[in-house]
């Protein structure tokens, strides 16, 4: 399960509460078309992969003709004070999908659904 938690003037909410694949799961079914939730139904009912008429070919960008980005949403914009380092605890409120026939255009997508600004123009700082 995962349980996502906000804590606010010392006390504990409970976001929402899923099974673990519950985000996964769905972006992937949309990226490649194949309904995988239903198809997890019907294998946990008896039916045999054999049976599922699932694609034979490989997932790729030249069969499905885009590229799908997730992205998380953190909760800054949301929840004004929240500390903005992250650590290894999962601080993403939700994600979103960007769809396009391109890697750099997916991403552009899916920065803008998340809120990002992104820059057009600046310097990069690149350390090793």
């Amino acid at each position: 399960m995962n349980v996502q938690f906000a804590v606010k003037d010392g006390a504990v909410f409970v976001l929402e509460v899923n099974p673990r694949a519950s985000r996964t799961v769905p972006f992937v079914s949309k990226a490649i078309g194949v309904p995988l939730a239903k198809l997890a139904v019907k294998i946990m009912l008896g039916a045999r992969l054999r049976d599922c008429d699932l694609p034979q070919r490989p997932y790729d960008r030249d069969r499905l003709g885009h590229v799908a980005v997730k992205e998380s949403v953190f909760p800054f914009a949301r929840f004004p004070g929240v500390d903005v380092l992250l650590g290894p605890e999962m601080k993403s409120t939700g994600e979103v999908m960007g769809i396009d026939r391109d890697f750099a255009r997916a991403f552009l997508k899916s920065q803008l659904a998340a809120g990002v600004r992104l820059p057009e123009a600046g310097l990069v700082f690149i350390s090793v």
